[in-house]
Formats: C-alpha cells, sequence, structure tokens
C-alpha cells in the first residue's frame, strides 16, 4: 500500500509540474488566466466506514482552477485592441457555438467582419432604427463600414447675432446685394449642403428700416435671393419679438445643375440689438458633404464609431460583455477562449461601463496574469514532492527487501 501511496505523491507533483509549465508558457499570452492545482487526500473506507487511526491513501488531483484576477493592462495604440478594465467577458462567436474570452486582440476578415485571431466574430448590441441607443436584446457581428460616408442636406441653419441699436438706415436704397451702400450688415456666407452634398453659401443681409427697432433681412445662395425679406423686430431692451419663435423658412433653393434641392430653416433664437457694432455671434449648420472613413473609435462604454473626414460619427454597435456567477465553472476552449459550462451559471449579458461590467480601453491588450517568480518558485516545490516521494518508493522498496531476507 505505501507504493500506492507514494505514486499517486509522485503523480499529484508531475499533474503540479504540468500546471505550472502551462502557465509559464503563457506568460506572454494575451487575456491569459493562470491556472492551480488543487489536491485532495484519500482515506480508504469500508462497508463499516473510516477507522479512528486509519492512515491516508495518498493523494489526488481534484481540480485545474483558473484564477480570473486582473491582469496589467498595456497601451498598443491599435484601435481594435481592447482590453476590459474589470469584470466580464467579450462575447464572440464561431460555428453557431458562442464563447467568452478576455482576449482583446481583434482584428477584421476580408469581409470587414471584426474577428479573433482564430475567425471567431465579435458580438455587439446593434443599432436601434432610429438612431436612439441601442438594442440590448439583439446581438449582431461587428462589420467595419468600408464605404464613403453618404451626404446629409443642410435643414437648419442657426444664426446668433448682435445689431447696432444706433445704426441707420442706408444712403442708397433699393437694396442691392452687390452695393455696399444698400445694406447695414450681412453675415458674410455660410457653407450649407444640399441632398447630394454639394456646398453652397449661404448670405444674409441686414436693412435698417424707418421704424425703430426694425430690420429687413434678405436671404441669398449662391447669389440669389431665396424668398421675399423677413422684417426682424427687437424691443426697447434689444430682444427679438419677430418672428415670434425666431425661425425663417427660406422657399426651396434648386442649384442651377437642376438636382441637389435645398430646404432650409434659419433660426435666430438669441439675436439681439443693442450697442454699436454689429456681431456674429455662432453660426452652426446641420449639413455635411460625402466623406471617407478616417477610423475606427470605441468609447470606454463599448460604443464602436466610425469616423469620417466630414465631421460624421456613425455608432456601428455596442461591445456585449458576458458575465458568471462562477467563471471558475467555465470550460477552457483552447484560442484563449471559454465555454459556458452548468457549473458556471447561467451568462448574463450587458453593455460595459454598466451595473458591475468593467470598461472598455481601446488601444491597449490585458495581460496575462502570470508571475513568472512565483511560477519558477512552484517549479522547484513541486520537483522537490516529486524527487520525495521517489525517495520514498525507494526506502520503501529497501524495506520490503530486507523483510524478504530475513530467515
Amino acid at each position: 500500500m505505501g507504493f500506492n501511496t507514494s505514486l499517486s505523491g509522485i503523480n499529484a507533483a508531475n499533474a503540479d509540474l504540468n500546471v505550472t509549465a502551462n502557465n509559464i508558457a503563457n506568460v506572454n499570452t494575451t487575456g491569459f488566466k493562470e491556472s492551480r492545482a488543487e489536491f485532495a487526500d484519500i482515506f480508504s473506507y469500508t462497508s463499516w466506514g473510516l477507522s479512528r487511526n486509519a492512515i491516508g491513501a495518498g493523494v489526488r488531483l481534484t481540480n485545474v482552477a483558473q484564477q480570473f484576477s486582473q491582469g496589467n493592462i498595456e497601451p498598443t495604440g491599435r484601435s481594435l485592441d481592447m482590453a476590459i478594465d474589470g469584470e466580464g467577458f467579450f462575447t464572440v462567436k464561431k460555428d453557431g457555438m458562442t464563447l467568452y474570452t478576455r482576449a482583446g486582440n481583434f482584428q477584421t476578415d476580408n469581409q470587414g467582419f471584426v474577428i479573433t485571431p482564430d475567425g471567431a466574430r465579435l458580438q455587439v448590441f446593434a443599432p436601434r432604427n432610429n438612431g436612439e441607443g441601442f438594442d440590448a436584446g439583439r446581438l449582431v457581428d461587428l462589420q467595419l463600414l468600408t464605404t464613403d460616408s453618404p451626404p446629409r442636406q443642410t435643414t437648419k441653419v442657426d444664426l446668433m447675432f448682435t445689431l447696432p441699436g444706433n445704426a441707420a438706415q442706408p444712403p442708397v436704397a433699393p437694396f442691392d446685394p452687390t452695393d455696399a451702400n444698400t445694406y447695414n450688415e450681412s453675415t458674410g456666407g455660410v457653407t450649407v449642403y444640399d441632398s447630394l452634398g454639394v456646398s453652397h453659401i449661404q448670405t444674409s443681409y441686414f436693412v435698417k428700416s424707418a421704424n425703430p427697432n426694425e430690420w429687413q433681412v434678405y436671404n441669398f445662395v449662391d447669389g440669389v435671393q431665396v424668398g421675399t425679406p423677413t422684417t426682424l423686430q427687437f424691443s426697447d431692451s434689444g430682444a427679438l419679438l419677430s418672428p415670434a419663435d425666431g425661425r425663417i423658412t427660406l422657399d426651396p433653393f434648386t442649384p442651377s445643375t437642376g438636382a441637389g434641392v435645398l430646404n432650409m430653416t434659419l433660426d435666430l433664437s438669441g439675436s439681439t440689438q443693442y450697442g454699436e457694432r454689429f456681431g456674429l455671434r455662432s453660426v452652426l449648420q446641420d449639413g455635411y458633404a460625402s466623406g471617407k472613413l478616417n477610423e475606427i473609435s470605441i468609447s470606454s462604454d463599448g460604443v464602436v464609431f466610425a469616423r469620417y473626414s466630414n465631421g460624421a460619427d456613425v455608432a456601428l454597435g455596442q461591445v456585449a460583455l458576458t458575465t458568471f456567477v462562477n467563471p471558475q465553472g467555465l470550460q477552457p476552449q483552447g484560442n484563449n477562449m471559454w465555454g459556458e459550462t452548468y457549473a458556471s451559471g447561467t451568462p448574463r449579458t450587458g453593455a460595459p461601463a454598466s451595473a458591475d461590467f468593467g470598461q472598455i480601453q481601446s488601444g491597449a491588450l490585458e495581460s496575462s496574469t502570470v508571475d513568472l517568480t512565483e511560477q519558477l518558485v512552484n517549479m522547484i516545490v513541486a520537483q522537490r514532492n516529486f524527487q520525495a516521494n521517489a525517495q520514498m518508493i525507494s526506502t520503501q522498496d529497501q524495506v520490503t527487501q530486507t523483510v524478504i531476507n530475513i530467515r
């Protein structure tokens, strides 16, 4: 029996060495979680139970437990490299199977899908059809756009200005945009975009009328008048009274090419009349031309943006993270991935930086949790255990030989 006891010790030490060797081999593996060999003693039972003076029958390997502690986060500068700072796993799919990983070294395939090095596709929450938020109940493969960003027609121009309170009527009438003596002030031109993304110049001219606190505004696009003049009325304190909502709807403008209609509203809210000088305080418009893809960026809450040269940002999805009640119950699948088991519990999927899910750090990777110094010490201890059990077998052999030689 002593031989079997020592043999179990040799097997246990060998298992410990194998686990240590695997840890050391993966010291530079992205997202790797070190393993720990766990053992239990063995006692021989009889039908009457275990004797109070029973001697143990050795040791056995009970579990190889992976330690899901946080690894160091190392910057890489590559946008598709992602690290999870906190709890959770990236959710990926391969061959119809859902898997989980902490390794965020993603890349793209020939169709633009974001994948792991062995081809599993990263899962994200799909954007809602109305463009507001993400559908937390629907996971899709993340696919990066490779096409140009379509243009957006200018629908509103925000103008905020201050007209001089001491202005007099222009010395020359009627109004002529080519004669600066027929108007008091102008916006100088705002670049706007039609439905085809072609740029145009919108200009507003301000003419002081004979009535107190009253102005006429003329609007032009590419030198062509759009609509009729609009009356602006200010209060004695300089606040804009008319139009009441501060908005002027311009007539549709069709460029000389006959394509790319432009429909705009001017919002003059916040404009005033006081002082002695004209001031254009703010100019904003909501259109843009078509644009080229400049970069892919990922926010801390996992939203993946495609950023274009025209300033447009398109949300492609939100990275889905998954947690488990018992992560140590996950089944290793190789390639830095784990699979769900009964022991791990039901997966819970959510958005990064919400509830107990960690944040996403783009342009960084999580390092292996293996401490090389600690593993080398473990190796020495396991080696000594192996030698001690081997020596025990040798000793028992000598004892057995002595008994055999008794005469």
